[in-house]
């Protein structure tokens, strides 16, 4: 098997995600770590891209909402290498209706290799990491014997 590997500069490109139910709580986690997520690059859905700006000052490039496609684009920025870190508060009480979008990016996340939270204590442990302030080399497993199978 054969392994890639995928620098992140020390200055992430961190995408931030949330459910309606889940923005206020995302929103207070971004603003107790705006020190932190200003020296870095930030992505959101368009929505929660909002917020952030208006409520904390930091820039962030937004996307389309997430029900529209945004989730599709933070998943494309991942299989492009141009996400490196992901933070998605989604709501484990509500049903959304475009569930299949966010598995699909879940699923890129983890097939990438991506550092990603699902919960505000997930995000104060890997936001406190020393591996969010260097330089960090991911391994992208090899695939290839599940791509180029016989059927």
């Amino acid at each position: 098997m054969h392994e890639r590997k995928l620098v992140s500069q020390a200055k992430k490109h961190i995408a931030l995600i949330a459910h309606d139910g889940m923005k206020q709580e995302l929103l207070e986690w971004v603003d107790f770590n705006k020190g932190t997520l200003a020296r870095h690059f930030l992505y959101a859905t368009a929505s929660t891209g909002k917020l952030i700006m208006e409520n904390t000052g930091l820039p962030v490039s937004v996307l389309a909402s997430g029900p529209l496609g945004g989730d599709l684009q933070i998943g494309s920025g991942i299989v492009e290498g141009k996400i490196d870190f992901l933070i998605f508060f989604w709501d484990p009480l509500e049903p959304q209706p475009h569930d299949p979008d966010v598995k699909a990016l879940l699923r890129v996340a983890v097939l990438y290799n991506i550092p990603t939270a699902s919960n505000r204590a997930t995000a104060d442990y890997l936001i406190s990491s020393p591996l969010m302030e260097s330089p960090y080399t991911r391994i992208l497993p090899d695939f290839s014997h599940k791509i180029h199978r016989e059927v």
